[in-house]
């Protein structure tokens, strides 16, 4: 067991930003707080036979990206947010860690190395978050609101005045967001309140969904009227039960919407809609992906996992014909609404399916296609990419169908984008020839990676 007066020397950061070393009985030691390089002391709180957790109590050799953390809620200390976990890191060194992880995974999980490493996109790393889900509780014994992230490795509320990775104009809500459902009847029955932030061209709409569990009296909802009134841009949804009952406060009011100014591109959504957390990333991954794509006028291109059309759009500026495919009917609803409200439904053609159960038959049938832009959630794509390798394996399971000569994945989880790059290269003939980390999370563990098939 590790000794609390056991130096340490940290050797590396994990996928949860925690840092990495052995004591001198040979045992690996996770620590909260650590960075690679540092010489520290630790303080044990779980013990395995093969691994203990502690978090640093002592330094003795500081790392020189460590750097003095943004937000006063970031920390080791009772009560510290949990909703960041890296920024006691320099950012520029956050990204090389990412990329790093990219790499690892695709060599160590998929034995694929990319021909190139391309530079990481980057952007912003405060103010990014236009999209949260905030926690809220009432504490009756102290007549307070909490609203914010949870604590770290708590369930409880932190106690959240400010956040730095939302935009300003959302953390100095925070505290009259707090005032607001304090005065609110139902207040002890508010669990949530989701942010989703759209810039349609002419303004920005600062959406807030209110999950509430009981109807709300005429009262609440009046004074979340004159809350909508005093602070410009903010638009209350409302959501009694799931997801699809998220319906406006009050119809009317501008429209939530992000733009692609470089594909001339408006996108329609509502707040529950699946978006990207971060716009500017979005804006500059779109692009790249579509470079890397180098889709020509006459190609067909598929779409997989499309959602709204966020890449479906852009895509079809510049096919002849892009077929969108997604799991939800309502999603692939309101990818058609967007390709109309863009006038691009003439090149334009969606349809929902289960993409983790697809089959070489179900593949086959969406016919043959030049180029694949593929953007899975977590699980990945294994069961698409299994059917590419099983094709290459038996090619009588689709006769006459051929592969894309071009994929570029899009991924927000390196260790699923790495299981199926292993099928795409080691079976299905492909080569990997470019990847790179996106940072589309800034000052959390968070790895979203882009990677290229070609054959």
């Amino acid at each position: 067991m590790t000794q609390q007066n056991e130096w340490l020397k940290v050797e590396s950061l994990d996928l949860e930003a925690q840092g990495v070393a052995h004591n001198s009985e040979g045992k690996v030691v996770f620590i909260d707080g650590a960075l690679p390089g540092e010489e520290v002391q630790v303080t044990v709180g779980r013990k395995k036979n093969n691994w203990e957790q502690g978090a640093l109590v002592a330094l003795r050799r500081e790392s020189s990206q460590r750097v003095t953390p943004g937000c006063p809620h970031f920390g080791l200390h009772a009560g510290a947010c949990g909703g960041c976990k890296m920024q006691h890191l320099h950012a520029g060194a956050q990204v090389a860690v990412k990329q790093r992880v990219v790499e690892d995974n695709l060599w160590h999980l998929g034995k694929v190395k990319p021909e190139t490493l391309l530079r990481p996109i980057e952007g912003p790393t405060w103010g990014y978050r236009y999209r949260a889900r905030f926690s809220v509780r009432y504490v009756a014994k102290k007549g307070v609101v909490l609203i914010g992230f949870h604590e770290r490795k708590s369930r409880y509320v932190a106690d959240m005045q400010v956040c730095k990775v939302v935009p300003k104009s959302v953390s100095d809500l925070l505290m009259p967001l707090r005032l607001l459902i304090a005065s609110m009847a139902e207040r002890d029955r508010l669990p949530q309140i989701e942010l989703a932030m759209g810039d349609n061209g002419s303004g920005t709409v600062i959406a807030l969904v209110l999950r509430h569990l009981n109807p709300l009296p005429d009262e609440d909802k009046a004074k979340l009227r004159e809350f909508a009134q005093f602070y410009p841009g903010v638009q209350w949804w409302l959501q009694p039960k799931g997801p699809d009952t998220v319906q406006l406060l009050d119809e009317g009011g501008p429209e939530l919407a992000y733009t692609l100014p470089e594909f001339g591109v408006v996108m329609p959504f509502k707040p529950t809609d699946f978006t990207q957390v971060n716009p500017h990333i979005n804006t500059v991954l779109v692009g790249r992906a579509l470079r890397l794509l180098q889709v020509q006028k006459h190609e067909r291109v598929i779409d997989w996992f499309c959602g709204l059309g966020n890449f479906t759009l852009p895509l079809a500026t510049q096919a002849r014909e892009v077929l969108g495919i997604e799991g939800s009917e309502a999603l692939v609803q309101r990818s058609r609404e967007n390709a109309k409200r863009n006038g691009l439904d003439a090149t334009t053609r969606f349809v929902a399916r289960n993409l983790f159960e697809m089959t070489p038959e179900l593949l086959a049938a969406d016919g043959v296609a030049d180029k694949w832009l593929v953007d899975p959630p977590r699980e990945g794509a294994f069961a698409l990419a299994k059917a590419v390798a099983d094709i290459a394996e038996n090619p009588e399971l689709a006769p006459g169908w051929t592969p894309p000569k071009r994929i570029v994945y899009v991924s927000c989880n390196p260790a699923t984008l790495a299981r199926d790059a292993g099928l795409l290269v080691n079976v299905a003939g492909y080569r990997c020839t470019a990847a790179s980390a996106v940072n589309m999370f800034p000052h959390t563990a968070h790895v979203e990676s882009i990677a290229v098939f070609e054959r």
